[in-house]
């Protein structure tokens, strides 16, 4: 079957015949936003919690080769903004995030998903209940979840403290404490086995974590040193920020894209330079957003799709980075819109785009999105 011309936003495939570009596959069974996406060993795709109150448990697979979405076990707890992380045995640690209780809206529990059972089971809960946390594997096995925000009478106060998960004994315990409180920052393993972290909103903030709320943006980044267990400052970025992406180059550069500086959405990217332990300014985004996604590609290039801009709504443009010139090169634009939604890094090369809201209201029934899509590059 001959190919499809791609349009100048899109491109769509053809059976067999792959050209660049997004299109639509299978829809999940659920409409979801600020779920988590999971790379399992077997190639397939786990998408849990994030759904309308009666689907906040639920989860399901994506197949990749028959592109389509079933139901799996579901989770012992419905919970949104949650983060997921697979093991190096393959189970999934699903932690914290966002319950429906308004009285504890912040979730301690944890569970662990296994793919060959197909089930979800309870493990030991964190030390803290936290959301917009980090969470990030480490070599050797455990998982180092760090800040976040802790409620109190609907106030909501970014934190400093950070744990680790051992997968062995199915329990959290507490490690160093980072030097500044922060929430919806990113954390990134470096080559060196140190964890970068970077940004995030300020010490306090009035009503939700997802919101921007009073809290101000970080500029400060320190690394976790995994052989003693403690954080220590590095060198700020150029620009504060928080809802920014962070992924590690194939030179080892961290790029920083995007994100919310406490008043607008931002165009601006960084690099992070492990060896001078600095930040220096790049290319800047086409478009200024925040709560996109960025994947590094199997070429090299990083893929951000989607999120938010102030007067404009969730996005549905995408565009690449592209290490070697330093620029973002416009990417095509998707079929919906999305915000809080995943992106994937399939086996084969493509991103499975997932969910997320068409508004910057992705709790919101009418928000949710239950479509998805490939980026084939």
């Amino acid at each position: 079957m001959p190919n499809t011309t791609p349009s100048a936003t899109s491109a769509i495939f053809t059976s067999g015949t792959p050209t660049t570009g997004f299109s639509q596959t299978g829809s999940m069974t659920a409409a979801r936003a600020q779920q988590t996406a999971s790379l399992l060993p077997s190639g397939r795709v786990l998408i849990a919690g994030g759904g309308a109150p009666e689907d906040a448990a639920k989860a399901e697979l994506y197949d990749p080769t028959t592109g389509t979405f079933s139901p799996t076990g579901p989770m012992s707890t419905r919970r949104y903004g949650a983060t997921a992380t697979v093991l190096s045995d393959g189970r999934v640690l699903i932690a914290g995030g966002w319950s429906e209780d308004p009285d504890a809206p912040v979730l301690a529990s944890a569970e662990l998903y296994d793919e060959a059972t197909g089930m979800f089971a309870a493990t030991g809960s964190m030390t803290t209940p936290r959301v917009g946390n980090s969470a990030t594997l480490l070599p050797g096995g455990r998982v180092l979840i760090a800040g976040g925000q802790i409620e109190s009478n609907n106030v909501f106060s970014a934190i400093a403290t950070a744990e680790l998960f051992d997968p062995s004994t199915g329990t959290f315990s507490p490690t160093g404490a980072m030097t500044a409180a922060r929430f919806n920052h990113t954390a990134t393993m470096l080559r060196d086995g140190h964890v970068l972290v970077a940004g995030g909103g300020g010490p306090t903030g009035v009503g939700s974590a997802s919101s921007v709320g009073s809290a101000p943006s970080l500029a400060s980044a320190e690394l976790y040193d995994t052989a003693t267990g403690k954080f220590t400052a590095t060198g700020s970025m150029v620009g504060a920020r928080f809802w920014h992406t962070a992924t590690v180059l194939a030179d080892g550069h961290v790029l920083i894209a995007g994100g919310n500086d406490g008043t607008k959405p931002l165009a601006s990217a960084e690099l992070y330079d492990p060896a001078a332990a600095t930040f220096s300014a790049t290319g800047s985004l086409a478009a200024p957003r925040y709560l996109q996604t960025a994947t590094q590609l199997a070429d090299g290039p990083v893929l951000i799709v989607g999120g938010f801009a102030d007067n404009v709504g969730s996005l549905a443009s995408a565009e690449l980075y592209q290490p070697n010139s330093a620029t973002f090169t416009p990417a095509g634009s998707m079929s919906d819109s999305r915000v809080e939604h995943t992106a994937t890094l399939l086996r084969d090369g493509r991103v499975l785009i997932v969910a997320g809201g068409s508004s910057d209201e992705g709790l919101d029934d009418a928000a949710r999105l239950a479509t998805a899509e490939l980026y084939q590059p």
